[in-house]
């Protein structure tokens, strides 16, 4: 362990932040669900999610028919950005707001720019969803964790992407997802799945149905609620095969959450470790040994071979 903590992964405490986590997670709500409305459908619904950039998150382009625009979160500055393909360019202060006011802003911001979008008006995937227009619960925003969750998910990103060169086979991007707020990369082993029960909540089942059509490993990182009260880094198969719970994983730290359903990886051991990176990648690759051994799939055709490794 180290002595000093590495400055590159900050300590992101959830008792510390949680009122600007609820916030902020219903303010990419919102622009997430612009991306839903206005881009071409994917699988697993791909083309909702947000990306990390230098800065925070983006939506990268979104059409609008001639048009393209995108929206980005900046944590350095604390601006929200609205960019047209024209070269119109809003930008919204990130403060302490209630999302009632970000939501009303917001839109006025698009519709400065000629862009006319109707919203699914509630969160998802959230136990309590209130409409983004009255509420007034959620109004905390504190630039510092905020920057320092962004800090975090910029360091997964780059590990995750190097774990993702190391399969040939259908795998996903590095992306975000803002129902769950986590940040996620998934492989697939090329077969169909049972079909999913969905059962999140305040979210149709026809969205985990599709989520989940097919055999997948996916980890990820996520700041933490419920049953996992701290940040962390999980792992899952579904469908979660015979053995795969029972799998001895690495690093030393990682556990199979039983009523999750997940492994986990504390973000502090990741955080303390004299080689943070190395430490997540020996969670990502053990967990998807763990789904690819005892789901019997076809590794020869998947995987890259070792010294192929970026």
């Amino acid at each position: 362990m180290n002595t000093v903590p590495n400055p590159a992964w900050p300590e992101l405490p959830l008792a510390e932040w949680q009122d600007t986590y609820a916030t902020l997670h219903m303010w990419t709500q919102i622009v997430g669900k612009t991306r839903l409305a206005l881009a071409p459908m994917e699988n697993h619904w791909w083309q909702v999610a947000l990306y990390v950039t230098p800065r925070g998150l983006t939506t990268s382009a979104i059409p609008y028919g001639e048009r393209t625009f995108a929206v980005d979160f900046d944590f350095i500055d604390h601006t929200l950005w609205v960019r047209a393909s024209d070269g119109a360019t809003r930008g919204l202060a990130l403060v302490a707001r209630s999302v009632a006011d970000f939501y009303a802003e917001y839109m006025a911001v698009l519709r400065a720019l000629g862009i006319e979008v109707a919203l699914m008006p509630s969160p998802v995937e959230v136990q309590t969803a209130i409409p983004f227009a009255e509420d007034r619960e959620h109004a905390a925003y504190d630039p510092d964790a905020a920057r320092r969750c962004w800090q975090i998910l910029l360091q997964t990103d780059r590990v995750l992407k190097r774990f993702r060169g190391r399969f040939v086979g259908k795998a996903s991007p590095v992306h975000f997802f803002w129902g769950s707020f986590d940040l996620a990369a998934t492989r697939f082993s090329g077969r169909r799945a049972p079909r999913h029960g969905g059962g999140a909540p305040n979210c149709p089942d026809y969205v985990m149905v599709e989520a989940y059509s097919h055999e997948c490993s996916s980890c990820g990182f996520w700041p933490g609620a419920g049953a996992i009260a701290e940040p962390a880094f999980y792992a899952y198969a579904y469908p979660e095969p015979a053995g795969y719970a029972d799998h001895v994983v690495r690093p030393q730290g990682a556990y199979y959450h039983r009523d999750m359903r997940e492994f986990v990886l504390p973000y502090e051991v990741v955080r303390g470790a004299s080689a943070p990176d190395e430490l997540l990648l020996e969670f990502a690759q053990s967990t998807y040994d763990a789904a690819a051994e005892h789901g019997r799939w076809d590794r020869a055709a998947l995987d890259r071979a070792r010294d192929e490794w970026p």
